[in-house]
């Protein structure tokens, strides 16, 4: 393997962590808004079954559209070209959201749909071209990097808008909120600049793994039919965060009805360091995990599942912050395996020319599922609590036969 004599690393490894960078500062950005945007819609004036509803839309949106994307990059190899574009639609709709206004909730519905279609148009192309360095690295090694970099920024976004709402203590929850989002746009902006810079230092990253020898049209396996079963019932129990911080406003915060802002056992300016905790546990679970993957295949997936999935009971269930903190460490790490370790295992059951497509089935499928769990479990959040905790439970727990007998079908012991 070429080594960077000035580095002494390769230079497959220096764009990962080139690429890693970007992440750091992209999830900054749309990260640091997932923490307050559950809570802005509600203050917008979104119900419970709305949220669910339009935070299922954009995960569908942004997971189903990648098999048409993912299809058009393999077509046309303008990997650099797709992740520019959908980059710049991912970043310019956060900062976006402070000018929707009182009630505007339908214009930041609209926006968060905007946000979602421009991962959908990067991610086959960025998650492909980040495969082909990972083969020289380990799949699972490469993507848990990126991830651990990726997920310091989904940390810091949080920590950044904390920090803001302690330092702007004027104007109501809504302003404050609205300027957390315009904030939003200095990390963004260098975002694309370190994006573009990174295109300027490997034009062609499609040169680090080799063609195959026999251009083999990809022909859907049984192990890649399992798996694609195992992620989308655990897309389907997996509740989007959105809803998660909504409950939390509603029942721990100051926000809450008939809670005093000195009886609140969750301030409004904290909200975001929960999610920020989230993230660090996500950082922390990726690269581990991504390390498992390398050495045990999908027997890391059924270890993260089963560590993560009680999630929901300890958030919607949770009568004490303690219990409500492990709950949320408990989604992180799904959230770990889900960015990391899923992304892996596709670059391992689908081969070089195909693999943007490949991508885009995964995305597609995890996104339909995403939606409809979403929807649904939005929905029985405000009709039967009880209800939605066990369907969560068994989606996640029926994913794990799915992982197994993929592993098996890979011939994997």
């Amino acid at each position: 393997m070429i080594k960077d004599k000035a580095h002494n690393i390769s230079p497959a490894l220096t764009f990962v962590l080139l690429f890693g960078v970007v992440s750091l500062f992209s999830d900054l950005t749309h990260e640091g808004a997932s923490s307050i945007r559950g809570a802005y819609l509600a203050l917008l004036g979104a119900s419970a079954g709305t949220i669910g509803f339009v935070s299922g839309l954009g995960e569908m949106v942004g997971y189903s559209l990648r098999y048409v994307f993912g299809r058009i990059t393999d077509k046309t190899r303008l990997y650099w070209p797709m992740v520019i574009l959908g980059y710049v639609l991912d970043i310019l709709a956060v900062p976006a959201l402070a000018l929707v206004g009182d009630h505007g909730w339908l214009a930041a519905s609209i926006l968060l749909i905007v946000q979602r279609t421009g991962k959908a148009i990067k991610k086959p192309a960025k998650d492909t071209v980040m495969s082909f360095a990972a083969t020289q690295e380990g799949v699972g090694k490469s993507f848990g990097l990126q991830e651990l970099l990726d997920q310091i920024g989904a940390f810091l976004g949080p920590v950044l808008l904390y920090l803001v709402l302690l330092s702007k203590t004027e104007g109501s929850d809504l302003e404050r909120y609205a300027y957390c989002f315009a904030i939003l746009a200095i990390p963004g902006a260098i975002t694309l600049i370190l994006l573009l810079l990174t295109k300027r230092k490997f034009p062609h990253p499609e040169n680090f793994e080799p063609d195959p020898k026999e251009n083999v049209p990809f022909k859907i396996k049984k192990e890649f039919i399992f798996y694609i079963a195992g992620i989308s019932l655990f897309a389907f129990g997996f509740l989007d965060y959105s809803l998660i911080i909504m409950h939390i406003s509603r029942t721990f915060s100051d926000m809450a009805p008939g809670l005093s802002e000195t009886g609140a056992l969750i301030s409004t300016g904290n909200l975001p360091l929960l999610y920020a905790g989230a993230m660090l546990v996500d950082a922390i679970a990726a690269m581990v995990f991504g390390l498992i993957y390398d050495r045990h295949g999908v027997k890391a997936l059924v270890i993260s599942t089963l560590l993560s999935c009680p999630f929901v009971i300890c958030i919607f269930w949770a009568k004490s912050i303690p219990v409500l903190l492990l709950g949320i460490a408990l989604w992180g790490i799904g959230m770990g395996a889900q960015e990391s370790i899923l992304k892996a295992a596709v670059s391992t059951l689908v081969p070089k020319p195909s693999r943007a497509t490949g991508y885009g089935i995964f995305e597609f499928s995890f996104g339909i599922f995403w939606f409809l769990g979403s929807w649904l479990l939005g929905a029985l959040y405000e009709a039967n609590l009880s209800l939605m905790i066990l369907i969560s439970l068994l989606a996640q727990g029926l994913a794990i036969p799915c992982y197994l007998l993929s592993g098996r079908a890979k011939g994997e012991r």
